[in-house]
């Protein structure tokens, strides 16, 4: 037959239906709120189900499933002008640059 052992024993993925896709999809999504469209796609591997990673974003963005992004809190100081006279600078709040000698300025 000319055909490498590996390819005659590996079983052939069977694709599944959109809805029984969804089923899945939605029951992981359930348990783990937090997974991206790469957990989701790895937790469906560990269940023996190939999905390509476009469609799994595609059917996760149409369904609402991605998860939340979560805010970074940045505390952020906003000054008057009338405040500003009293501000003090230090050497170190400014960006060093090299000049074309290599010193720096």
């Amino acid at each position: 037959m000319e055909l490498s052992r590996s390819t005659f024993y590996d079983t052939a993925p069977v694709p599944l239906e959109e809805e029984s896709l969804l089923a899945r999809i939605g029951a992981i999504c359930d348990e783990f709120e937090g997974y991206g469209y790469r957990r989701v796609g790895a937790a469906l591997r560990h269940q023996g189900v190939v999905v390509n990673d476009k469609k799994l974003r595609r059917l996760m963005r149409q369904r609402d499933l991605q998860p939340k992004r979560r805010r970074r809190y940045v505390a952020r100081q906003t000054a008057t002008m009338a405040d500003r006279s009293t501000l003090t600078w230090s050497r170190t709040s400014f960006p060093t640059a090299r000049t074309s000698c290599g010193s720096r300025t």
